[in-house]
């Protein structure tokens, strides 16, 4: 598939945005982060601002953008209606949680458990999204809606660590080690996604697909286009193998390993201002390392379609 920019900055921000939510609505929740309006300010702003950003951005991927409200009739069995549907009313308690926060200094929990429920269920309704669609046999794949929960959770935790760290006795920075624990196993089940789909065997063969399979090998003869066209392009995409397993070592080393070393370093460090740095390198690379995780998420995917353009297996 074309890794859309759009697409990779909608996924990224807004996935990122969703895990940082939650985060903080249940820091709130235990009574982990202190009712101060400065933090909810900055804490609440940063991710009520990721959030449209992202949202926004997944109008760029639309030919006739001024339609994008028809999807919301869709919920029935739609999962892309359902993301927005879940999206747009996850902001009602999230900005009411902003408003008291900030306003009054305090934070009502039941704002915060339906603002952290309605993060998680866009998250997974964005992975379902992916995840439903058969005719792409690498996405649909059981672990799919996991890696977008996971990843989300990873990232939102660096983040929570970088906006909330100054507010915090440096005997409980919760937020940090948290994050320590949940890198590795976010990026833990996304390699295991990655084995797991290299590994599948073919969904459809070129033989399956024209019904000519049982008279033996089935090849190409002539492609059915002179040129390029739509289809070829957005879902004809190709990424060479080679290419592919370096990225995903960049995305590893990026997302997982520079974040987890300087947070670590961070946890340490008897220098607040040098802790705050730190973190804000470590938010910096696991973003970074996640667009190229998405980046790498629909290069690599095949659509079935692809089998009457040359492709021998999907």
């Amino acid at each position: 598939m074309h890794p859309t920019f759009s697409i990779l900055l909608f996924t990224t921000l807004a996935g990122t945005g969703y895990g940082l939510l939650f985060v903080l609505c249940v820091g709130l929740l235990l009574g982990l982060l202190p009712t101060d309006p400065r933090l909810g300010l900055i804490a609440m702003g940063a991710t009520l601002v990721m959030i449209t950003a992202g949202l926004l951005c997944s109008l760029g991927h639309l030919r006739r953008p001024e339609r994008a409200w028809r999807a919301f009739s869709q919920w029935r069995s739609s999962w892309l209606s359902r993301e927005g549907v879940a999206a747009v009313l996850t902001f009602i308690p999230a900005g009411l949680l902003t408003v008291f926060w900030v306003a009054a200094g305090a934070a009502p929990w039941p704002l915060g458990l339906l603002a952290a429920i309605g993060a998680v269920v866009t998250v997974l309704c964005t992975g379902m999204i992916y995840q439903s669609l058969a005719p792409i046999p690498r996405w649909h794949h059981p672990l799919t809606t996991p890696v977008y929960l996971c990843l989300s959770l990873a990232t939102g935790l660096v983040l929570a660590a970088l906006l909330t760290g100054s507010w915090l006795t440096p005997s409980l920075p919760w937020p940090h080690v948290a994050a320590l624990l949940a890198l590795p196993v976010a990026w833990l089940v996304k390699w295991q996604w990655w084995q797991r789909t290299d590994a599948g065997m073919p969904t459809a063969t070129i033989g399956s697909a024209t019904g000519l399979g049982k008279l033996g090998r089935v090849s190409l003869l002539e492609s059915p286009h002179t040129g390029s066209n739509y289809l070829l392009n957005e879902m004809g995409y190709r990424v060479g193998r080679k290419h592919a397993a370096k990225l995903r070592r960049i995305a590893v080393v990026l997302g997982a390993a520079v974040p987890w070393l300087l947070l670590a370093v961070a946890l340490f460090t008897p220098s607040p201002a040098f802790a705050v740095f730190l973190t804000l390198l470590a938010a910096l690379a696991a973003v970074a390392g996640t667009l190229v995780e998405r980046w790498l998420f629909f290069a690599e995917a095949k659509h079935m379609m692809t089998l009457y353009y040359g492709e021998q297996t999907v």
